[in-house]
Parts: C-alpha cells; sequence; structure tokens
C-alpha cells in the first residue's frame, strides 16, 4: 500500500458507524483504496445489505477522502463480496464490542 492509499485509510478512521459508534476502518468496512494521480477508489461493504446508515457512511468516507490533500476525486464502490463478518473487525474493535481474541 502506497502512502497515499495509508494517508486515505488513516483519515476514514474518521468516519463513525452511527449505529455501532466505531469507526468504518477498523470494522473492516474498507476493503480496498487505490489511489491514480489526484484519484482515489475505494471498495467498501456494509454490515448488512439493509443497512440503513448506508447513504452516510459512503458519503462520509467521500467527503473524508476528499480532505486528503492531493486527492480531488473519489469514487467509492459499495460491493458485497466477501460479505461482511465480524471477524474482519480489527483486534482493537473485537475488544471494544466483548469479542474474544
Amino acid at each position: 500500500m502506497g502512502e497515499k492509499e495509508k494517508e486515505i485509510r488513516e483519515a476514514l478512521r474518521d468516519v463513525i458507524d452511527p449505529e455501532l459508534g466505531y469507526n468504518v476502518v477498523d470494522l473492516g468496512l474498507i476493503y480496498g483504496i487505490t489511489v491514480e494521480g489526484d484519484r482515489a477508489e475505494i471498495l467498501m461493504t456494509m454490515t448488512t445489505p439493509g443497512c440503513p446508515a448506508a447513504h452516510y457512511l459512503e458519503g462520509g468516507v467521500r467527503e473524508r477522502a476528499l480532505q486528503v490533500p492531493g486527492i480531488r476525486e473519489v469514487e467509492v464502490q459499495v460491493v458485497w463480496m466477501p460479505p461482511w463478518t465480524p471477524e474482519m473487525m480489527s483486534d482493537e474493535a473485537k475488544r471494544y464490542f466483548g469479542w474474544a481474541i
């Protein structure tokens, strides 16, 4: 992962899932970040296909990525494969939610 991708991933920690109260990166919702020039493509998922916060999260990811210096265009793609599972969370998030590590 390049420096700009790392910078975007770190910035996306500011995007909090309003239902779970935790950031989208540590929840495991960000599947990939690709940067070419000033354009970023972000692959993400939701915890469930019927997630009521989907538009909020997608917009939040786009807006936060656009705040990263040098990024002028962001495409967010919501994907469903592989399906999200709690095992995709970071160890920190698992501890927060009381999951055994």
